[in-house]
């Protein structure tokens, strides 16, 4: 599908000029550039920012351009990297792609990641610089890049300026643009039309999302899928999964995935009610940010910690290191996704499910509606209004592996049905390389 402003042939994209929303943001940005480094030094302290790259974030980095075609590839943080890891595989082996992203977790797991895919000799990572106009100009004058393609809903008023003035050709990939969201944009439809539009191609997660783009000044919207869902399976070191399915052996278990505050605590009472009914129960909790793994520990009596050393037995499990959801996922086949509930916005379920886990989330999996519609229609998700039919799901699929191992399968087939989707990503991105 390509969706074109008023039903006619596309336009071309806007040509730079700042409306007075963008001026006014540019402005205020610049204004902001003491208070901006102020806050960069706490969230260094805070170790939220790599101290010896902090200058990154000003576009400051005295790393030599590479030669040839370079693509700039920017995600906020984890999983939008993850989702365009397959897009960055199928790209020629010609194309250089500077990443940036915004997060340390994410930095991090790049840094593992990349080498695991062969990536490494052509993809690099560097963090973002932030949304000043002095900083972004830097940041492109040092850089280059031939095209630039952000993820999902990175719109930043003065990087996307500041392309559109050196000409650089702009791509919003897995685009995703909310109701809500819609609705703040058209309170300000110049602004919005005067980012929005300047787009060379904006690639949307589904037709819902194009419409919305292409009534705030879009002109040339695909909606060709959604790339969380035709990520391949999850890494895994094979060793250690044999290790530690030989420990667990055929203990029960599950595991509340991707949990943020408020999931922990829901999953130990959980746990405490099951315990007595399923011995040997083995409840993991894998937090979002494996930072807060220790201070979970310590609001549920020090459960062992797997980035302490500790290994799985009956009880809680803290599994908090980075990047191994691949393993978790294999281990326990039951699966909770977190930040589900109210006010939630969930994470995503595909990832368990192309393992053929099956997967339960609360009623709150905005961020995932169309996944979340498509698991549904093949039975392969359920839905869980409260904590104690969250509560009776667990035991269920613990106590009988033949329905879970079934949901587990459905659940595969429909995570398997968009894997091309990175391939023809990577083709019009080599289109737009000027």
């Amino acid at each position: 599908m390509q969706v074109s402003a008023g039903g006619s042939e596309a336009a071309p994209p806007r040509p730079p000029g700042a409306t007075w929303g963008g001026a006014v943001w540019a402005g205020l940005a610049t204004a902001a550039i003491p208070a901006l480094r102020l806050h960069l030094k706490a969230r260094a302290r805070s170790n939220k920012e790599d101290p010896q790259r902090i200058k990154e974030r000003e576009g400051i980095d005295p790393t030599p351009r590479p030669d040839g075609k370079l693509l700039w590839l920017h995600a906020a943080s984890v999983g939008e990297a993850i989702s365009v890891l397959p897009v960055l595989t199928a790209l020629p082996v010609s194309i250089t792609v500077l990443f940036t992203t915004g997060t340390l977790t994410s930095a991090r797991l790049l840094a593992a990641r990349l080498p695991q895919l062969g990536l490494a000799d052509r993809v690099f990572h560097r963090f973002a610089p932030l949304d000043v106009p002095a900083w972004a100009a830097r940041f492109l004058d040092h850089w280059q890049p031939n095209a630039a393609c952000f993820l999902e809903s990175e719109l930043w008023p003065n990087l996307l300026a500041a392309c559109r003035a050196r000409a650089i050709p702009t791509c919003l990939l897995n685009a995703r643009l909310s109701v809500r969201s819609a609705g703040r944009w058209c309170n300000l439809p110049s602004f919005a039309a005067d980012i929005i539009g300047g787009f060379t191609w904006i690639a949307a997660q589904s037709e819902a999302d194009a419409t919305r783009l292409a009534s705030l000044g879009a002109h040339k919207v695909d909606a060709p899928g959604n790339l969380k869902d035709s990520a391949p399976d999850l890494p895994v070191d094979q060793a250690e999964l044999d290790r530690l399915r030989a420990l667990i052996a055929d203990r029960p278990r599950w595991v509340a995935a991707s949990t943020h505050p408020g999931d922990e605590d829901r999953a130990a009472r959980i746990h405490a009610t099951l315990a007595p009914r399923l011995p040997g129960l083995i409840t993991a909790i894998v937090p979002r940010h494996p930072e807060r793994g220790p201070a979970i520990a310590a609001a549920l009596g020090h459960p062992p910690r797997r980035a302490a050393g500790g290994d799985p037995a009956p009880g809680l499990w803290i599994a908090d290191t980075l990047g191994e959801l691949g393993l978790i996922y294999r281990l326990f086949p039951t699966v909770f996704i977190g930040k589900s509930f109210p006010p939630g916005g969930g994470q995503n379920p595909l990832e368990p499910a192309r393992l053929g886990c099956a997967v339960a989330s609360g009623p709150a999996m905005d961020n995932f509606a169309l996944t979340v519609e498509m698991l549904l229609a093949a039975q392969a998700l359920t839905i869980v209004d409260d904590e104690a039919t969250l509560t009776d799901w667990v035991e269920k699929m613990v106590r009988d592996p033949d329905i879970c191992a079934t949901m587990g399968q459905a659940a595969r087939k429909v995570a398997s049905s968009q894997a091309d989707l990175p391939a023809r990503m990577a083709a019009r991105l080599v289109e737009t390389l000027r």
